[in-house]
């Protein structure tokens, strides 16, 4: 099978156009960016622990919540656990199916804790160290570089 450079070039073009990562919404928050970040998970593992400022609709509430929670228009970035589970690819097919500009945060809640990004539960923040395996383990480098 022969892939051209174009058609190569066309497909990650595409990607980007609708994924995001932790580090690249993290920037983006910094940055003020205006968006929503939703997390897509059940009610249990939005008790165990969250990311700060997320709001909380799992995927099957999504259809009939969203447009009460979120304004029209409003970008979206949704996550479920991690790679592993394509929950997040799911809430996305729901919110660009309601007309949301949305993205799906590749890595998911997983990722966001492994990078050493901040997390909480009801009790308030959750301490956890950094994955030397999938960030720069010094805080002042969290940053992807990539």
């Amino acid at each position: 099978m022969t892939i051209t450079a174009a058609e190569a070039a066309r497909h990650f073009a595409s990607k980007l156009e609708f994924e995001t990562d932790p580090s690249d919404v993290r920037a983006a928050r910094e940055a003020g960016e205006p968006f929503v970040l939703v997390d897509s998970r059940g009610d249990a593992a939005w008790a165990q622990a969250r990311i700060p400022g997320a709001i909380h609709l799992p995927t099957a509430q999504i259809g009939e919540r969203a447009a009460a929670l979120i304004p029209e228009g409003m970008p979206v970035v949704v996550y479920c656990w991690g790679p592993g589970c394509n929950g997040s690819t799911r809430a996305a097919l729901q919110f660009s199916l309601l007309g949301y500009p949305v993205k799906e945060m590749i890595g998911g809640f997983e990722y966001w804790a492994r990078e050493g990004l901040g997390i909480e539960n009801d009790n308030g923040p959750v301490e956890r160290g950094t994955d030397e395996l999938t960030a720069p383990v010094h805080v002042d480098a969290i940053t992807c570089d990539c």
